[in-house]
């Protein structure tokens, strides 16, 4: 049928709310989403198409006219009337194909055909589920996974869904992961929201645009029980150590709760404790001998007084950047220790809310929230980065690693120097001396306002000691502090760590990997660890941008995958071979010396002492997701 054949009937009290829930749209997902329903290509197509995004943020009007908005939201509002009234049949969904042009069209940039799969899994047009064959039951297959945030729980839904036997260990005492340990004020994700969620699972509820710690876990909780996972789920169990047994072709597991000691076996291993769960401590002489309150963001006690009191936060990272704005105020005087100045990004959604009305269009509005959703994992993700491959010609490598990074730091630094007018004296501690984005990007959560307060000291002089009442600085001066917050990071390259993992020929992983120099397969699977998944493995962290989900998601099907083969073959065990993994470990070292994180302008957590990167990975989301679709069996031995 076609649109000029669409007459609107009178509104009722629901329609009616829509009508004015629309006024609050996205306009360039209004667009794509008329496009999807009606099948008509003209909505992407001048004078609709939305103009070429200028910085960050939603750009919610698309650049079109007050007259030409109002035409499409009353097209949504007749279009979405018609197919709940059954006068309109909606359009074949888009192939793969169509959904690259469509996204291309929407966003003003290069997306390559190679995308049109990832892409249309993430629309929700392809099923992403891994069936294993009826005789599964014969193999004695069981799973136990370890950790229970987002990693653990996608992990334990595919279980879930497949049918296989698991039990997920979590130390804590709830669910959530980093979402539950980690409760300081202000803390947060610098993900959009409705990019950090399950595909599976989108949430139309988000009520910040950058949800929260409580939001996150929240949803964590609702997902858990929605997938019936919760009663799988076992607290307070601390797992010390996993042997594989390899006469049984189980894994044994020594887990140590408040009862005791206890022995768990399971044919299938799956870590998910992920990188951000081991808070780390700086080596500081005289740490211990502090008086007051001391205490990483990580470990918050709810019960710490701030009001009024000296505060000293070592640590200018991503939870000091959350931190500090949260608290300026309330303390008599705030000191923070910066160790070096980041490079911090302005996004307009930040601090915004998601209005009901637009919570409302993301629940009534046929794939409004899967187009919005599907933006985001393009303009957050694989879109920057082209801008983090280093062009060993550009002549300005010391600042800067190509073109678009020079624009980006002048952008940038433009950015610092409006936040600190007035306070000129502060911007030789504030602008970066190294690229953008060699260290992990940051949101700006108010923290140039925050240093610039009266109240508020930024010491950029190296830390040497800690006395029972303060901190000293190399220049010999004790700042006072009454209560000791360390924003010191996590132990990201002792992964796995304190568990001790033994593989069949009776070498623990910590021995195979070496100190602080993690390997895997895909950062899935290493040699001799037979039926042993790593989850936000090393080198999968998506430093040019994206959503852990996304890549978590990723792996988790190629271990379903895998785990289908097995079954089809009569398998017990499954060993990625040695020539494989060292293959797959040449290329990711190769690529990652072309990436802006092997520059030496700066410290980072993502590289060991030796320089090498241990966290990230050198490959496009594209481009993962293409090498974990499906696994090679030849690259493994199936026993």
């Amino acid at each position: 049928m076609e649109m000029s054949s669409i007459v609107a009937a009178a509104p009722s009290g629901q329609e009616s709310d829509l009508r004015v829930a629309l006024e609050s749209a996205n306009v360039p997902t209004l667009l794509l989403v008329l496009a999807h329903l009606t099948g008509d290509d003209r909505w992407l197509e001048d004078p609709y198409r939305p103009t070429r995004q200028k910085g960050p943020g939603d750009h919610d009007t698309g650049g079109l006219s007050e007259a030409q908005q109002q035409e499409v939201r009353n097209t949504v509002y007749e279009t979405v009337l018609a197919l709940r009234e059954g006068r309109l049949e909606e359009a074949p969904a888009p192939s793969p194909e169509k959904v690259v042009r469509m996204l291309r069209d929407s966003l003003w940039t290069d997306i390559p055909d190679e995308a049109a799969p990832m892409l249309a899994e993430e629309l929700g047009l392809v099923d992403r589920w891994v069936d294993l064959p009826a005789e599964a039951d014969k193999t004695g297959l069981d799973a136990v996974v370890i950790g229970s945030g987002f990693s653990g729980l996608l992990a334990a839904i595919h279980f879930q869904r497949a049918g296989i036997p698991y039990t997920v260990l979590d130390k804590n005492e709830e669910l959530g992961g980093t979402w539950l340990e980690n409760r300081y004020p202000g803390c947060g994700v610098d993900t959009p929201s409705h990019l950090y969620s399950f595909s599976f699972s989108q949430h139309a509820g988000w009520p910040r645009y950058f949800a929260k710690r409580r939001e996150l876990h929240d949803y964590l909780v609702r997902v858990a029980d929605e997938h019936g996972v919760t009663e799988h789920l076992q607290f307070g169990q601390q797992v010390v150590s996993a042997s594989w047994d390899d006469e049984a072709r189980q894994w044994v597991l020594v887990v140590r709760s408040a009862d005791g000691e206890r022995e768990v076996r399971s044919r299938v291993l799956v870590s998910a404790v992920g990188l951000f769960n081991q808070p780390a401590f700086p080596d500081i002489p005289g740490l211990d001998s502090f008086e007051g309150p001391c205490f990483h963001t990580a470990q918050w006690p709810e019960e710490v007084e701030l009001d009024g009191k000296d505060v000293a936060v070592v640590g200018s990272g991503a939870s000091a950047m959350q931190l500090v704005p949260a608290i300026a105020g309330r303390p008599s005087k705030l000191t923070i220790f910066q160790r070096s100045s980041q490079w911090v990004i302005p996004n307009p959604n930040y601090h915004r809310d998601v209005a009901e009305t637009t919570q409302q269009l993301m629940r009534e509005v046929p794939h409004y929230i899967e187009w919005y959703r599907l933006r985001q994992v393009w303009n957050h993700g694989d879109r920057l980065y082209p801008a983090l491959q280093i062009d060993p010609e550009w002549p300005h490598l010391d600042r800067s690693i190509n073109e678009v990074s020079e624009r980006h730091r002048r952008f940038l630094t433009q950015y610092i120097h409006e936040q600190l007018e007035g306070h000129e004296d502060l911007l030789e501690k504030c602008v970066p001396d190294y690229p953008p984005y060699g260290k992990r990007p940051l949101l700006d959560n108010g923290w140039f306002k925050a240093v610039a307060r009266d109240d508020v000291d930024l010491v950029t002089d190296r830390v040497v000691e800690v006395r029972p009442e303060g901190v000293v600085t190399e220049d010999g001066q004790e700042h006072h502090a009454d209560v000791l917050v360390l924003a010191t990071g996590f132990q990201t390259l002792n992964m796995l760590g304190p568990m001790t993992i033994t593989g069949r020929s009776g070498r623990s992983l910590r021995d195979v990997w070496g100190e602080h120099d993690a390997r895997a397969h895909l950062g899935i699977t290493v040699p001799d660890f037979p039926n042993f998944f790593i989850l936000f493995g090393p080198n999968t962290n998506a430093g040019h941008g994206g959503s852990h989900v996304l890549s978590a998601e990723m792996q988790m099907r190629y271990v379903m995958e895998l785990l289908a083969e097995m079954v089809e073959r009569d398998a017990t065990s499954a060993e990625v071979r040695q020539e494989a993994f060292d293959a797959y470990n040449a290329r990711l070292d190769e690529g990652l010396d072309r990436t802006i994180w092997s520059h030496r302008g700066m410290t980072t957590y993502y590289r060991n002492e030796r320089g090498r990167i241990v966290t990230n990975m050198p490959w496009t989301n594209v481009e993962y997701w293409h090498m974990t679709r499906r696994p090679d069996p030849d690259e493994y031995e199936l026993r």
